[in-house]
Protein backbone atom coordinates (compact mmCIF):
# COMPACT_ATOMS: atom_id res chain seq x y z
CA UNK A 1 0.00 0.00 0.00
CA UNK A 2 1.52 2.96 -0.92
CA UNK A 3 -1.47 5.60 -0.53
CA UNK A 4 -1.17 7.21 -4.28
CA UNK A 5 -3.84 7.97 -5.95
CA UNK A 6 -4.94 7.04 -9.67
CA UNK A 7 -7.29 9.64 -11.72
CA UNK A 8 -8.55 7.85 -13.94
CA UNK A 9 -10.75 8.85 -17.31
CA UNK A 10 -14.75 8.09 -15.88
CA UNK A 11 -16.37 10.64 -18.57
CA UNK A 12 -16.92 12.81 -20.79
CA UNK A 13 -18.51 16.41 -19.63
CA UNK A 14 -20.88 15.73 -22.82
CA UNK A 15 -22.27 12.56 -21.05
CA UNK A 16 -23.13 14.35 -17.94
CA UNK A 17 -25.23 17.31 -18.27
CA UNK A 18 -25.66 19.47 -15.42
CA UNK A 19 -28.18 17.91 -12.73
CA UNK A 20 -27.47 14.25 -14.18
CA UNK A 21 -26.81 11.02 -13.01
CA UNK A 22 -24.42 8.42 -14.54
CA UNK A 23 -23.00 5.17 -13.53
CA UNK A 24 -19.61 4.18 -14.50
CA UNK A 25 -17.40 1.30 -13.92
CA UNK A 26 -14.05 3.20 -13.46
CA UNK A 27 -11.10 0.47 -12.91
CA UNK A 28 -13.33 -2.19 -11.16
CA UNK A 29 -15.20 -0.05 -9.13
CA UNK A 30 -19.03 0.79 -9.50
CA UNK A 31 -19.08 5.12 -9.06
CA UNK A 32 -22.22 7.05 -9.10
CA UNK A 33 -21.27 10.54 -10.83
CA UNK A 34 -23.62 13.06 -10.02
CA UNK A 35 -23.67 16.74 -11.60
CA UNK A 36 -24.92 18.87 -8.87
CA UNK A 37 -26.77 22.50 -9.52
CA UNK A 38 -23.94 25.12 -10.03
CA UNK A 39 -21.34 22.64 -11.43
CA UNK A 40 -20.12 20.85 -8.88
CA UNK A 41 -19.48 17.19 -10.33
CA UNK A 42 -19.69 14.67 -7.19
CA UNK A 43 -18.31 10.53 -7.26
CA UNK A 44 -19.54 8.36 -5.25
CA UNK A 45 -19.55 4.48 -4.68
CA UNK A 46 -22.60 3.61 -7.08
CA UNK A 47 -24.38 0.58 -5.05
CA UNK A 48 -26.06 1.50 -1.67
CA UNK A 49 -24.73 0.89 1.31
CA UNK A 50 -27.95 -1.55 2.40
CA UNK A 51 -28.19 -4.26 0.08
CA UNK A 52 -26.01 -3.07 -3.05
CA UNK A 53 -28.61 -1.84 -5.19
CA UNK A 54 -27.98 0.43 -7.97
CA UNK A 55 -28.10 4.07 -6.77
CA UNK A 56 -28.32 5.59 -10.70
CA UNK A 57 -31.38 3.68 -10.90
CA UNK A 58 -33.51 5.76 -7.80
CA UNK A 59 -34.97 8.87 -8.01
CA UNK A 60 -32.84 12.05 -7.69
CA UNK A 61 -33.70 15.75 -6.90
CA UNK A 62 -31.08 18.09 -8.09
CA UNK A 63 -32.88 21.20 -6.83
CA UNK A 64 -32.28 19.46 -3.32
CA UNK A 65 -29.64 17.07 -3.67
CA UNK A 66 -31.55 13.90 -2.25
CA UNK A 67 -31.20 10.89 -4.36
CA UNK A 68 -33.82 7.78 -3.14
CA UNK A 69 -32.75 4.44 -3.55
CA UNK A 70 -34.89 2.27 -5.94
CA UNK A 71 -34.41 -0.75 -3.33
CA UNK A 72 -35.90 0.36 0.17
CA UNK A 73 -36.33 3.63 -0.41
CA UNK A 74 -33.28 4.85 1.69
CA UNK A 75 -32.44 8.63 0.96
CA UNK A 76 -28.88 10.44 0.95
CA UNK A 77 -27.86 13.71 0.51
CA UNK A 78 -25.72 14.01 -2.85
CA UNK A 79 -23.71 17.13 -1.56
CA UNK A 80 -22.22 15.67 1.17
CA UNK A 81 -22.52 11.48 0.41
CA UNK A 82 -24.54 11.57 4.04
CA UNK A 83 -27.69 9.26 4.83
CA UNK A 84 -31.10 11.11 5.40
CA UNK A 85 -33.29 8.22 5.78
CA UNK A 86 -31.76 6.19 7.81
CA UNK A 87 -29.11 8.75 9.20
CA UNK A 88 -25.39 7.18 10.22
CA UNK A 89 -24.36 5.82 7.02
CA UNK A 90 -22.54 7.26 4.48
CA UNK A 91 -21.29 7.12 0.71
CA UNK A 92 -17.62 6.70 0.28
CA UNK A 93 -16.60 9.57 -1.63
CA UNK A 94 -14.12 9.67 -4.94
CA UNK A 95 -11.80 12.63 -5.60
CA UNK A 96 -13.22 14.29 -8.97
CA UNK A 97 -11.19 15.90 -11.34
CA UNK A 98 -12.21 17.96 -14.58
CA UNK A 99 -9.36 18.24 -17.18
CA UNK A 100 -10.53 19.40 -20.56
CA UNK A 101 -13.48 17.93 -21.15
CA UNK A 102 -12.72 14.75 -19.13
CA UNK A 103 -14.33 13.79 -15.83
CA UNK A 104 -11.66 11.75 -13.94
CA UNK A 105 -12.18 9.94 -10.78
CA UNK A 106 -9.03 9.45 -8.09
CA UNK A 107 -8.98 5.84 -7.42
CA UNK A 108 -7.16 4.92 -4.43
CA UNK A 109 -3.66 2.79 -5.32
CA UNK A 110 -4.42 0.72 -1.87
CA UNK A 111 -6.05 -2.70 -3.07
CA UNK A 112 -9.30 -2.20 -1.07
CA UNK A 113 -12.63 -2.31 -2.79
CA UNK A 114 -14.33 1.39 -1.92
CA UNK A 115 -17.61 1.33 -0.46
CA UNK A 116 -18.89 1.53 2.49
CA UNK A 117 -21.66 -0.77 3.86
CA UNK A 118 -24.33 0.16 6.74
CA UNK A 119 -24.59 -2.38 9.90
CA UNK A 120 -28.31 -2.45 10.76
Amino acid sequence: MNGTTRFVNAAYLDDLWEGDLLDVEVDGEQVLLAHLDGGEIKAYQGMCPHQEVLLADGAWDPDSNVLICAGHRWEFDLATGKGLNPTGCQLYEFAVRVVSDEIRVGIPDDGERHHNRFQT
